[in-house]
């Protein structure tokens, strides 16, 4: 089955890694989606998120061949039906004082933030699942989107830590 995949890899805190890892599905054709790497509560390791579109048997594969890095700890595909998942974006759009007003309209019934003002334009931060960043995305675009940046999909099983 071809599709989005999720998956979390926990990994030693050391340089290097991510480059090794990333390397590794580059070198297999595979596109990146999303990623994203930060500390877990141990400082000695991190936890590397990609997300990736891939038929599952190659996918599977990759996860083989991550296993044998040895910085690599564990490695789980998540179920995108059973996990919390949220992205940071950052999005500056053109507002003059003809649509301001509309525009903290919309930020505000997607519990947005304004970072900054200026004279021509806001500066946005919104958190959530891909579907509210989309449809942000999507109000904001008749105003003029000047800047985007997305930090990537960060995503945690629900429940209790396996």
């Amino acid at each position: 089955m071809s599709g989005n995949h999720i998956i979390s890899v926990l990994v030693e805190n050391k340089s290097g890694v991510l480059a090794k890892i990333s390397g590794l599905f580059s070198r297999r054709g595979f596109n990146i989606e999303s990623l994203a790497v930060g500390p877990t509560e141990d400082e000695k390791i991190s936890r590397i998120t990609i997300v990736v579109n891939a038929e599952i048997h190659s996918l599977e594969q990759v996860v083989k061949q991550l296993y044998k890095l040895i910085n690599v700890i564990k490695i789980q595909e998540l179920d995108p039906s059973n996990i919390v998942e949220r992205e940071l974006v950052l999005i500056k759009v053109n507002a003059d004082n003809s649509t301001r007003a509309e525009i903290l309209e919309i930020v505000d019934i997607f519990r947005a933030n304004i970072v900054d003002v200026a004279k021509k334009s806001l500066s946005i931060e919104i958190t959530g699942n891909s579907r509210k960043i989309q449809g942000i995305e999507e109000l904001l675009q008749p105003y003029g989107i000047l800047e985007l940046v997305r930090t990537g999909k960060i995503a945690l099983s629900r429940g209790s830590k396996k």
